[in-house]
């Protein structure tokens, strides 16, 4: 149990007291009581907002009950003064010993600090990258495959049961163009002078693939028509586009426990089983597609559609399902692909590029109303990344096949600054990267900023070593006013994960880590003014392993969040 789980337990415990003692009725709601740090650090080391969302419905006034509570708080040990703050909010000061026991704590944890079972073993089909098969990764990828993969890293570590899937679009038109560029490479393999038409892939990357169908098939189908082989040549394209994307994502360190094929779901006929589910709750129904809003189309008649009442959830307009040649639209294989997923499942969370924001309501009204509002359904929007060097724009196009590929970037400035520098802003906020800066060695630069302190602690340890001395948690008690409060910063990692878990929020990770790493910082340059303040004082054995026992367990909690956002800690910079 963590340091904010305890106070936790002992404002339970004193609510309960007042309910003994008649001041509050007993079936109050207390599921938005809150036990967190002040936003203020000198407003003290604990604060409860209980008096202020219980009082109207217990049919009091907030401070008078934030008086009865501060009598019954006042009785915990470690608590040395109690504060009524407003209109009723509660501040604590705790002893010291409230923060050396939680440092024991992350000794004793380790690698487990900072875990939480806020998931409850709950399972979670979380759907990230899921890009057309139709070329390797590129840095439009990229922010979305980070945010999707520290956010399962994060979940399991807060007890939830994560399923990581990619869904391959390869049922659209995007994989016909593919089977046809692959179609001309093929030929090229074979001797032929080609030229690639307009509207085709240009990029080299589609050359082995051309090798590979030659040598599979020699000139069989270099002049037969195109129905005889489009769709073996799409399958095979579209294999060993997704071998490419695996590879490229595997230099990140992502890996997907399940890759679910569009194609094979409509071949199954999954997306007419949601079609039918969806009619017979009244969401689905034959109508007319309204004439689409401020343009003139000539030749534009009526047509009678399946349509999905989207309208019924804030749309301007119900939205088809199928298209008038009976194919099936993108909305429409998207409700089946959801409804197959969610089988099984607690909840569902997909990430999805902004640029689909305007599907996310009627997609999820249609998820609520196919699994009866069983299943939680949550989409994370991320916003595309901006390629800067030096600060200029750097040109990216998939069709022109100059576009800058994720392992380019990666062989650049390496896997660690790139995952880490995705989860520098919230995941909807727009974002720049910029090849100068994210390797600049600045406190300006967070990946660099965290990572130093983390090389810090480790460079200070092994100097320890050299003279003899280590981390010792014996008379950690010698440890003062700011050493707690480097201590109380690291204290704040648990509760930062379950928040981080609960609100699917990985960047919460990230900004947490560069705290902690301003707040040793400082520490540490408390020494450079302060001789006694620095970590190895020969001449004091004893306050030398206090410090460094806090050290290394800062340099846990360091590790800990970066291992939550798939990134190695620095032993040496």
């Amino acid at each position: 149990m963590t340091l904010f789980e305890q106070y936790a337990a002992h404002v339970d415990h004193a609510l309960n007291a007042l309910v003994t003692l008649g001041t509050l009725p007993a079936d109050l709601d207390r599921s938005n009581v809150t036990v967190e740090p002040p936003r203020d650090a000198t407003h003290g080391d604990i604060s409860t907002n209980a008096a202020m969302v219980l009082a109207k419905p217990a049919g009091t006034n907030p401070r008078a009950l934030a008086e009865a509570l501060s009598v019954e708080l006042a009785k915990v040990a470690s608590v040395t003064a109690v504060e009524i703050a407003g209109p009723g909010f509660l501040n604590l000061r705790l002893d010291a010993s409230a923060w050396l026991e939680e440092l024991r704590a992350m000794a004793t944890s380790g690698d487990d600090y900072g875990r939480s079972h806020v998931g409850d073993g709950k399972s979670v089909n979380l759907e990230y990258v899921s890009a057309n098969p139709t070329g390797p990764m590129h840095m439009g990828h990229c922010r979305g495959a980070v945010v999707g993969d520290a956010l399962a890293k994060l979940l399991e570590f807060a007890g939830y049961r994560v399923i990581r899937e990619y869904y391959i679009n390869d049922a659209g038109g995007q994989v016909d163009v593919l089977a046809r560029s692959a179609h001309l490479r093929y030929r090229e393999a074979l001797g032929e002078t080609i030229e690639i038409a307009e509207g085709l892939y240009p990029g080299d990357y589609l050359i082995p693939v051309g090798q590979q169908l030659a040598k599979r098939f020699g000139a069989q189908y270099v002049a037969a028509p195109e129905h005889e082989w489009l769709a073996l040549f799409r399958k095979a394209a579209v294999a060993e586009m997704m071998e490419m994307i695996k590879a490229d994502l595997a230099l990140l360190g992502i890996h997907h426990d399940l890759f679910s094929s569009e194609a094979e779901l409509h071949e199954a006929g999954k997306a007419d089983v949601a079609e039918k589910e969806l009619r017979a709750r009244g969401l689905v129904y034959d109508g007319e597609l309204e004439k689409p809003k401020g343009k003139e189309i000539e030749d534009w008649e009526p047509v009678t559609l399946p349509l999905f009442r989207s309208t019924q959830f804030g749309d301007d307009q119900d939205r088809p399902i199928k298209k008038s040649n009976g194919s099936w639209t993108y909305f429409g294989a998207d409700l089946a692909y959801h409804f197959q997923k969610s089988q099984g499942v607690d909840a569902m969370i997909d990430i999805w590029g902004a640029d689909h924001a305007g599907t996310v309501k009627r997609i999820k009204a249609a998820v609520n109303a196919l699994t009866g509002g069983k299943v939680d359904f949550d989409v994370k929007l991320v916003q595309m990344v901006r390629l800067l060097r030096g600060g200029e724009p750097v040109k990216m196009s998939k069709r022109s096949g100059s576009f800058v590929t994720l392992a380019e970037v990666i062989e650049e400035v390496g896997k660690d600054v790139v995952r880490f520098t995705m989860l520098t802003r919230k995941a909807d906020a727009q974002m720049d990267f910029d090849f100068a800066k994210v390797v600049e060695a600045s406190k300006d630069n967070p990946v660099f900023y965290v990572q130093y302190a983390h090389a810090r602690i480790s460079s200070t340890m092994r100097k320890a070593e050299l003279e003899g001395l280590g981390p010792d948690g014996t008379h950690i008690a010698l440890l003062g006013d700011a050493e707690i409060g480097l201590i109380r910063e690291a204290a704040n990692f648990p509760r930062i994960v379950e928040a981080a878990a609960k609100s699917g929020e990985p960047h919460r990770i990230a900004f947490y880590l560069n705290d902690l790493a301003a707040a040793f910082h400082a520490y540490w340059n408390l020494g450079n003014d302060q001789p006694d303040k620095r970590f190895i004082l020969a001449q004091n054995p004893d306050m030398t392993g206090a410090r460094l026992f806090m050290a290394q367990n800062i340099g846990q909690v360091l590790r800990n969040g970066l291992r939550l956002m798939g990134v190695e800690a620095a032993y040496n910079m």
